[in-house]
């Protein structure tokens, strides 16, 4: 089987030129020995099934970061290469080009984002680019799939072609010469958008517009999320799943241990999803009804924002303020992740360079990013309080996120390196492609997180009845009572946060806590031990040591924030 390996810099449209040739069935991995991540599928090609690889996005053959010393390696691997290349940044592209056609391995080009080289005035001569490279170049727009038929057409083509191996300075001397006989521009008014690309990086208007951009993507998130739970998912379990439930209950005797594991508490002819704790019913209620119309909501935004474009702007207005916390401005995204899910967050910090910078990154993303998840249940639970409440738990996470940053900026040693990032042009998403990645995510998010929830709720059922819970409650009461302020039987919830935050958070209701004693609650939950997922992705991308270093922080932390909102609350 043929490796076909699609190579290009950073945001010029390769993982959507993927999608397209691959469709929603591709696999994520890691290089042997790494912490980078390819992702590859399967393409038909000449009537045969080949493999693709989308390999991670490089500037340069002269690496000067680990995802480009991968890059470099997995050429080695591949049979074919498709270049992408931003049409409308066409000389910066090609220093990436002219370095492949040194390799002995055949290449096409994919001329992506052609269709605003138009809008642009960009005119290029195909048929003398074509001459000059001296491989197939074929124009592309990936989000709409015009050119892909003949992309595709092109690879049985493409034969090795290699060029003699020359200088950096006669490398861009090249480039300067092709550039000067295939491209012409013509004069023109920039365009609103372009204007508007303009200010989105410029420090006063960026930050206007990054706050809309922000304050909208969260009540954006927040309507559509209420919106799937009041009108479409908690009708459907009330009307259908519940008569079920009842039944259920009712054919086990309405009590014993099989009954409160299955069902869980029951009271008459009503059942609270809740709070009956068990695995038919709170169990497939918290992931299905609170917990996935959020993730749905947040991941379909982010998808708009990604393939707007807007992202890798946000990265560079942030650059500054995050060099604060000893990171650069791309680290914003894994943040925006974790809004959604901690565990992305975890893995998305492998595009950070140092290992310095992805523990960092790690530690504060799941000490101060509640995930939508948690964030569901303190709207829920907390919100019916009044927002005030709801904003101290924000406020006090964001104070925590910048202090906790700065320290460990000042005590861990290393650096952060400069922000280098392509920044491609605004362009109108398809929806197609924003809900082909929305449905990938979720899929992940299922699969990881209903046996979870399962299985938590099935040991906290066998602990119950084993009555552990009191003897830990009684051990832990001069902690949780007299330094954090809440009765000693919220510790049951304070300890199965580490199995999932958002039911540990809902086992509180019944406690009719006081506003403050839930603000309070809804931060510990937030900065302690991860869910046991993320806490398993932190072993993964940290290692043991650094696992122990960012578990001992988080409780730390956790503990002392905790006592000082009790004291100032």
């Amino acid at each position: 089987m043929k490796k076909i390996l699609l190579v290009g810099n950073p945001n010029v449209g390769k993982s959507a030129l993927f999608s397209r040739l691959t469709g929603v069935r591709t696999t994520v991995s890691n290089y042997t020995g790494t912490t980078i991540s390819y992702t590859k599928g399967f393409m038909k090609v000449g009537g045969e099934k080949a493999e693709i690889i989308d390999v991670p996005g490089t500037y340069t053959l002269e690496p000067t970061s680990e995802a480009e010393r991968i890059a470099l390696k997995m050429l080695d691997e591949g049979d074919i290469v498709i270049n992408v290349v931003n049409a409308t940044n066409l000389e910066r592209s090609l220093y990436l080009t002219l370095q492949l056609l040194e390799k002995n391995i055949p290449v096409v080009i994919a001329l992506n984002i052609w269709d605003d080289t138009k809008h642009r005035g960009i005119h290029i001569d195909l048929k003398k680019l074509r001459d000059l490279l001296g491989v197939p170049a074929i124009p592309t727009v990936a989000l709409t799939g015009e050119g892909i038929k003949d992309l595709v057409e092109s690879i049985p083509d493409a034969l090795p072609k290699k060029n003699p191996q020359i200088t950096r300075d006669e490398r861009w001397a090249e480039i300067g010469s092709i550039i000067e006989q295939v491209q012409h521009i013509d004069r023109r008014h920039h365009r609103l958008s372009e204007k508007l690309q303009d200010a989105s990086v410029k420090p006063f208007s960026g930050a206007i517009i990054a706050a809309i951009v922000l304050v909208s993507s969260f009540f954006v998130i927040r309507f559509i999320g209420e919106g799937l739970i009041n009108y479409v998912l908690d009708p459907l379990f009330n009307r259908l799943w519940a008569p079920v439930m009842i039944k259920l209950s009712d054919i086990l005797g309405g009590g014993g241990v099989l009954h409160d594991i299955l069902v869980g508490k029951i009271y008459g002819d009503e059942i609270n999803f809740v709070e009956s704790f068990g695995i038919l019913s709170s169990g497939l209620y918290v992931p299905l009804v609170m917990v996935l119309p959020y993730i749905i909501s947040f991941y379909f935004v982010l998808g708009i924002l990604e393939d707007i474009g807007y992202l890798p702007r946000l990265a560079v207005l942030m650059d500054t303020i995050m060099h604060w916390l000893g990171l650069h401005g791309y680290a914003i995204i894994p943040t925006l992740l974790g809004l959604g899910c901690n565990v992305p967050a975890i893995l998305a910090t492998r595009i950070l360079e140092s290992n310095r910078e992805r523990f960092i990154a790690s530690t504060l993303v799941s000490i101060a990013v509640p995930c939508a998840a948690l964030q569901a249940m303190v709207f829920g639970l907390v919100g019916k309080h009044g927002g005030q409440y709801v904003a101290m738990v924000y406020g006090t996470l964001f104070i925590v996120w910048v202090l906790m940053g700065i320290i460990l900026n000042r005590f861990l040693k290393g650096f952060s390196p400069e922000l280098l990032i392509e920044i491609p042009p605004y362009r109108l998403p398809l929806l197609r492609t924003v809900l082909q990645k929305m449905w990938m995510r979720i899929r992940g998010f299922l699969a990881e997180a209903i046996p979870i929830i399962l299985g938590a709720i099935f040991v906290i059922n066998v602990l119950y009845s084993l009555d552990a819970f009191n003897g830990i409650a009684n051990l832990t009461a001069p902690i949780v009572t007299g330094v954090l302020g809440l009765p000693k039987e919220a510790v049951t919830s304070l300890i199965l946060g580490f199995l999932r935050k958002d039911v540990a958070l809902g086992m509180l209701a019944p406690l009719a806590l006081a506003p403050k004693q839930l603000v309070i609650a809804s931060v510990v939950l937030a900065m302690s031990f991860p869910c046991i997922a993320t806490f398993v992705v932190l072993l993964k991308e940290l290692g043991f040591s650094g696992l122990l270093k960012a578990t001992g922080i988080m409780i730390f932390s956790a503990l002392l924030v905790g006592g000082i909102l009790n004291l100032i609350l």
